[in-house]
């Protein structure tokens, strides 16, 4: 499943930071998104029903925790922009996103591994 940005943004947090409220995630990214309260509310909504979130209650608070995988996601969404803005075949190399402050040096070996994977499991099927 491929987010929109704006719930990219607020999984980066969850990814980042872990569980958070409402509140909590709102406080973060609505300079970012110039959004209202509600409008954050309004996409974990979304995003628990495509079950790209968890919810629980923690001392009567909801709390949310991403669902998805981070690398799987990236992965997708890396195999997406190559494929649809670039017109690639296969995916852009790691060494690429190296400096990515998102992805931590054993992040990147899993990514090239799960992109790698991806791509054979493509040409195979074109076969």
């Amino acid at each position: 499943m491929i987010p929109s940005p704006t719930e990219l943004s607020i999984l980066k947090l969850l990814w980042r930071d872990g569980a958070k409220s409402v509140g909590e995630i709102h406080a973060e990214i609505r300079d970012e998104l110039n959004w209202s309260r509600s409008s954050t509310r309004k996409t974990i909504e979304r995003m628990l029903t495509k079950k790209m979130l968890s919810s629980k209650a923690v001392h009567g608070v909801n709390v949310y925790a991403a669902r998805i995988a981070k690398v799987p996601t990236l992965a997708g969404l890396i195999q997406n922009f190559a494929k649809n803005v670039l017109s690639l075949d296969g995916p852009l190399p790691v060494t690429n996103l190296a400096r990515s402050e998102i992805l931590s040096e054993s992040e990147l070996v899993e990514l090239e591994a799960f992109l790698a994977a991806e791509t054979d499991r493509q040409c195979k099927e074109s076969e």
